[in-house]
């Protein structure tokens, strides 16, 4: 990697001392192995806004569509205070370049899903959105985001790197060479990775990339990116990643040996029953795109998406 992934992040997370106790949340997945390839812009909303360490809890009530940011025990209102605060960080955000965010799940201010709103039914409701979580999807409805109790999941986990990865990509690419050419080669390199996830969608930005000389550019780039993301965020699953591996047994029929192909098969086969993981099935195929000198899957980023040592397609 010649540049980093560049992540906002909540700033407990990196085990800085900022949560209403005065304590953190440091996650060492974040920080050890992560953060090897990732720079973090860390945020933290109720210090940034302006409340103190350590400060009384706070909690949302009302609505889980309007919810209100008060203390919990003195009731007093934050909302504006966050509000206003996280319209002017946003704008500051948007000049990082971010390829995603990480935030503290269950967090009033920072939960993307699932954070408790306390209505006037009595028992919290787990189905709110923290304030400047709420505003920062709003803001940057194509960034990957997600909370670092979900990437405890190996599939969330590897859905969420992959994406990071991808926007990386796409990042330079608008950045350095922002043509059509640029656009198809791009497309190319990424359509099996597209196809694990959505073969509608996959077929749909093939059908956009034909047209792409008819489209005004940033009509393009902006369909593009939304499909992209859009695609990548649904979760590939054992029939996905099947159908990828025997469209990638095609390219070789006509080079693997009988025994090859057969060997292949059987851990395809394997890999669809659930007993060995991805990478298994994928070591083999790099071997043979090696051996065999198949430059077109040489190309393909679903054969080598993000760090081996990641180690996110290590689950069966």
């Amino acid at each position: 990697m010649d540049e980093k992934i560049r992540l906002g992040i909540s700033s407990c997370l990196l085990g800085n001392p900022v949560r209403f106790d005065g304590g953190h949340k440091h996650d060492r997945f974040l920080t050890d192995t992560l953060g090897r390839y990732a720079d973090y812009i860390p945020v933290c909303p109720e210090v940034e806004c302006g409340m103190p360490i350590p400060r009384e809890a706070l909690r949302l009530v009302g609505t889980p569509e309007a919810p209100r940011l008060v203390t919990s025990r003195t009731n007093i209102d934050h909302t504006e205070q966050m509000q206003q605060w996280a319209e002017k960080r946003l704008r500051l955000l948007a000049e990082e370049q971010l390829d995603g965010f990480i935030f503290k799940s269950r967090s009033p201010s920072s939960g993307m899903e699932r954070v408790k709103v306390y209505t006037n039914k009595g028992m919290p409701e787990k189905n709110g959105i923290g304030i400047f979580a709420r505003a920062f999807m709003e803001r940057f409805p194509n960034l990957p985001v997600e909370e670092e109790g979900r990437l405890h999941d190996p599939i969330l986990r590897e859905n969420f790197i992959e994406r990071i990865f991808v926007h990386r990509r796409w990042r330079r690419l608008l950045a350095e060479k922002r043509t059509v050419g640029a656009l198809v080669q791009f497309h190319t390199s990424h359509k099996l990775l597209l196809f694990s996830h959505s073969e509608k969608i996959y077929r749909d930005l093939g059908r956009l990339v034909a047209q792409a000389r008819k489209i005004p550019d940033y009509e393009l780039f902006t369909q593009y990116e939304q499909q992209l993301m859009a695609a990548l965020k649904l979760r590939c699953t054992l029939k996905k990643h099947t159908n990828v591996l025997m469209h990638i047994l095609g390219y070789f029929k006509k080079m693997l040996t009988s025994d090859e192909k057969q060997e292949l098969l059987t851990i395809i086969d394997n890999f669809k029953e659930g007993l060995i993981p991805l990478i298994v099935p994928v070591t083999l195929i790099n071997h043979y795109v090696r051996k065999y000198n198949e430059e077109y899957l040489a190309d393909q980023y679903y054969l080598n998406p993000h760090p081996l040592e990641l180690k996110l397609r290590n689950h069966a």
